[in-house]
């Protein structure tokens, strides 16, 4: 079994993405995240949403402010975004910020929203076809050293010269059982959706679909993380437990969590309280284990 560091992040916005009013809010966000020793910050990709800030534009942003954490767009809409485009996109990232970026790969969500800019509606089967050709697309152009020629059914590339920038690791926000054996076959980690967490219907239910296409590719299930999202609140005092010992993450292999404050506590100081006092906690009690 694949051992690793379990990563801590923050979201730097709603599900909907970052908020365009409140930029500078967005940035203290993620210097917050990298001060505190925070590993990543995501920002939600939905181009259609005019009140929100691009989501590649705010990482390589956000990286430029930052030092030592990485970016991550959970996850990149790709009917948005031509697989060519991601990967050069990936890669510049990559290469100016030393290495600190991750790539979130969906199939596309709101096809309703995704139509109004002009973008022809797949069918699921389609979309789930078009992920499972970018990653191996944009894999191929990450690296080199040989120009790559690729004609799927969705992106054709003619001896198109690759990046001499290693491939990010890629997580997927896969939901359908042919998203989810894509992730088994060709991803490095999975963010279950909905803020689903390890003792829902949802992650139970899912995981063992990315487990078995896994081991049907020849790979190692374990070296597919998980990445759970979670909102929640965090208090100056205590709550009253609410897992019981059937919920300890640890046992459901879990590879990170990405938290997002959802009271009213100030974003910057709710990030803080998690870095600071719950982030080094949890550390503490792993390394034992």
């Amino acid at each position: 079994m694949v051992q690793r560091q379990v990563l801590f992040g923050a979201s730097l916005g709603q599900w909907n993405g970052a908020d365009i009013g409140n930029v500078a809010g967005v940035l203290e966000l993620a210097t917050t995240a990298d001060a505190n020793g925070l590993d990543l910050f995501t920002v939600a990709d939905h181009l259609y949403f005019g009140d929100r800030l691009d989501a590649y534009t705010t990482v390589g942003f956000a990286l430029g402010r930052t030092s030592r954490i990485a970016g991550l767009v959970a996850v990149t809409c790709l009917p948005t975004r031509p697989a060519q485009l991601v990967a050069r996109t990936i890669t510049s990232l990559s290469a100016l910020s030393g290495g600190r970026v991750v790539l979130g790969i969906g199939a596309g969500f709101i096809w309703d929203m995704i139509t109004k800019l002009g973008v022809p509606r797949l069918t699921p089967g389609a979309a789930v076809r078009a992920m499972e050709e970018a990653i191996t697309l944009i894999k191929a152009l990450c690296g080199g050293p040989d120009p790559v020629t690729f004609d799927g059914d969705f992106y054709q590339v003619y001896g198109l010269d690759p990046a001499p920038v290693p491939a990010p690791p890629v997580w997927t926000g896969s939901v359908g059982p042919r998203s989810l054996a894509v992730t088994g076959r060709a991803a490095d980690g999975w963010v279950p959706s909905m803020g689903s967490d390890w003792l829902s219907t949802l992650y139970r239910e899912s995981r063992p679909k990315i487990d078995e296409a896994a081991v049907a590719a020849g790979r190692d299930p374990s070296a597919i993380v998980d990445i759970f999202n979670f909102g929640g609140v965090i208090t100056p005092s205590p709550l009253i437990q609410t897992r019981g010992e059937d919920g300890r993450w640890i046992g459901h292999r879990a590879g990170g969590f990405v938290f997002r404050s959802t009271d009213e506590t100030p974003a910057p100081v709710a990030v803080a309280r998690f870095a600071q006092e719950i982030v080094p906690a949890v550390r503490e009690a792993i390394s034992v284990l």
